[in-house]
């Protein structure tokens, strides 16, 4: 099984929880066999791409200005897309499964966008939505899980 997991959450203003739920999903989505999307910045993306790094996987971030070296250097590969914040909508179309790991404003019109289109969305301590778009998991084994029970069936 192979896929693109985007994992979004707080870039300023993560949590440490945030931080240390984000390393271990990227290093298990890795062991997986996933490639790690992300915005490319720092907080959760950032990472997100370290956990992938370290278990030798691949992460790729999308980047909201024209400047590579805006990025994080924890990622395999850095797109600077110049876009913005359009470019969450990239991230969201650009994976399988969507991983929200806390809560930020960034990360709510990322996952909006996911339910809009069709891709699944799986979060962690993140927002409480209505109906039953967004499954929320209890801790960041079982969202890794539920990510992976969603790929298996895609």
């Amino acid at each position: 099984m192979s896929g693109y997991v985007a994992v979004i959450g707080p870039g300023q203003g993560a949590t440490d929880r945030d931080l240390a739920d984000a390393d271990r999903a990227g290093s298990l989505l890795a062991d997986a066999g996933m490639v790690v999307v992300t915005g490319g910045l720092g907080g959760v993306m950032a990472a997100a791409a370290r956990g992938a790094r370290a278990a030798g996987g691949t992460s790729v971030g999308l980047l909201p200005s024209s400047d590579r070296a805006d990025g994080d250097p924890a990622h395999t590969v850095l797109l600077a897309t110049g876009l913005g914040e359009l470019r969450n909508g990239l991230v969201v179309r650009a994976a399988d499964v969507v991983l929200a790991i806390g809560g930020s404003w960034g990360m709510l019109s990322e996952v909006a966008l996911a339910v809009r289109v069709g891709t699944p969305v799986v979060a962690v301590r993140s927002w409480e939505l209505p109906g039953d778009a967004v499954h929320l998991a209890a801790d960041i084994e079982d969202a890794v899980a539920a990510v992976l029970r969603r790929l298996a069936v895609a």
